[in-house]
């Protein structure tokens, strides 16, 4: 016995019936496709992107360098006074700190374009309102509210004018440079 073939009735390549809707459907899903992973990709990748750009942080380090570099004392290289911390730094108004410190102004001096925060704290708080050291001003420059920041932190001892460290800073305090 032969074996007998099936007829089949097909049609060439050229004659599939894939018709012009079939084609703008198949384009409209991968251009949708392509557009969700291009807008969810940006996503993934934000919580692990900083509000402070290079500029800020190197700004924030070279104030801290320079503050304690300013106040410490040649033979204990990171004491500093708590006296003369709020002197220079405390005491003085936007302009003359801008200046001391060295920040973007206009000519005159009058307008400050960077915002600064200069605080000491103490290393281990025990509740918020023990944050920062028993003195008068410990902290310089503008009010930091907890908004996104550049900072630098440098251990320091901090010392009254007779050498004795000062309440909540017995083995060593924060220098906490914040610009934005």
């Amino acid at each position: 016995m032969r074996d007998e073939r099936t007829i089949s009735v097909g049609t060439p390549d050229w004659e599939r019936g894939q018709t012009t809707q079939d084609f703008a459907v198949g384009i409209g899903i991968f251009i949708l496709a392509i557009a969700f992973v291009f807008s969810f990709l940006p996503s993934l990748i934000t919580p692990f992107d900083s509000p402070a750009g290079g500029a800020e942080t190197a700004q924030a380090d070279r104030i801290a360098d320079q503050v304690v570099a300013d106040l410490a004392d040649g033979d204990r290289p990171n004491e500093i006074t708590s006296d003369e911390f709020g002197e220079r730094y405390t005491d003085a108004n936007e302009t003359k700190l801008s200046k001391q410190i060295g920040l973007r102004a206009n000519e005159n001096e009058e307008i400050v374009y960077d915002n600064v925060n200069i605080s000491i704290e103490v290393l281990n708080p025990q509740d918020a309102e023990s944050r920062y050291i028993d003195t008068d001003s410990p902290a310089a420059g503008d009010t930091y509210d907890n908004q996104s920041a550049a900072s630098a932190a440098r251990i320091v001892t901090v010392v009254d004018k007779d050498g004795t460290p000062v309440d909540g800073c017995e083995s060593a305090c924060r220098l906490v440079v914040r610009t934005w």
